[in-house]
């Protein structure tokens, strides 16, 4: 987000409309925005009296498990019923069909496509799943008021004040091959005052309002303490997307709107050829896994501090 139209960093309450792009800043100072705080995307990593570990998963992993093993699978497929094929027709011709069709299935050329496109769609899922595995969560010391981002290797930690921190909320809209349709986002942002530059964190929502309410929390941990936030929206996220029970609830759904054939070869054959709940698993699995660890100079930053130590909110907030 740029400063051009107030030719100085964002405050509180500022408005800009940027290449179709507007941006409403909740930060800094960060002030009470009047939305229910909660978060109900598992962004909250571990909580306690001193620090909040907050960190994305890896949005849309499962559909991008699910759409590698149907590609995988159904290029599989189609090779089994061609040799099949082949090797029915050549029997008419006095060949073994059993001999002739594992044969057939020694193909070299078919292995090598097939092992090709392995490789094409899990090489950046790998990519993917270690970029957001490998670093560190973002961690916000209440008692310390100042929040760390790890950054790579060499390169040491970006501590910024709790009050400096750059949040935000965006609208827009996002063309993709099937409409266009609303794009909602939260976005924080931690300054580096050597250099200037802005790291930035986007949370892509379904509606502002969630927007709000993500960095509510975040807001009500720091001023107020633990004991301010809230429930979980969902409960264990049971039937969030991705989830072994929303596969089934949509399961359900598809059923109960759809004859059996189409039930049957609209539903039932691709999820069975894309892997079933096994991508929904793999999904939770990952965005379950432990970040990596914090340097130990970060650690020692983490530890409880006396009371009298606590840093308190400025006199301009």
């Amino acid at each position: 987000m740029g400063d051009s139209k107030y030719n100085r960093l964002p405050h509180a309450g500022d408005f800009e409309n940027k290449n179709g792009t507007e941006a409403f800043y909740l930060s800094p100072k960060p002030l009470p925005t009047g939305a229910a705080p909660f978060t109900g995307l598992q962004m909250h990593r571990e909580v306690n009296d001193v620090y909040l570990d907050f960190a994305q998963g890896v949005r849309g992993l499962e559909f991008a498990v699910r759409a590698s093993l149907g590609s995988i699978i159904f290029m599989a497929i189609f090779f089994a019923v061609v040799n099949v094929v082949l090797a029915y027709s050549t029997f008419s011709y006095g060949w073994p069909f059993w001999s002739t069709l594992f044969k057939f299935i020694q193909n070299p050329l078919m292995w090598g496509f097939l092992i090709v496109l392995m490789i094409m769609a899990g090489v950046p899922l790998y990519r993917s799943i270690h970029q957001k595995t490998s670093t560190p969560p973002i961690r916000f010391n209440r008692q310390r008021r100042e929040v760390v981002y790890v950054r790579e290797k060499g390169q040491p930690p970006l501590i910024v004040p709790w009050e400096e921190v750059i949040a935000c909320v965006t609208a827009g809209t996002l063309v993709t091959q099937y409409a266009v349709m609303s794009s909602y986002s939260l976005m924080i942002g931690l300054r580096d005052s050597n250099s200037g530059e802005v790291l930035w964190l986007t949370l892509s929502t379904g509606h502002p309002s969630l927007a709000l309410s993500e960095w509510e929390a975040l807001r009500v941990y720091m001023e107020q303490g633990p004991d301010a936030l809230p429930t979980p929206l969902l409960i264990d996220q049971e039937f969030q997307e991705d989830t072994v029970a929303y596969f089934h609830m949509c399961r359900g759904v598809y059923r109960e709107m759809h004859a059996w054939p189409v039930y049957a070869f609209g539903f039932l054959t691709i999820q069975f050829c894309s892997g079933w709940t096994l991508p929904c698993r793999f999904s939770q699995w990952i965005n379950t896994r432990p970040k990596a660890a914090f340097p130990e100079s970060i650690r020692e930053w983490s530890k409880p501090l006396p009371a009298e130590q606590h840093a308190q909110p400025s006199a301009a907030l």
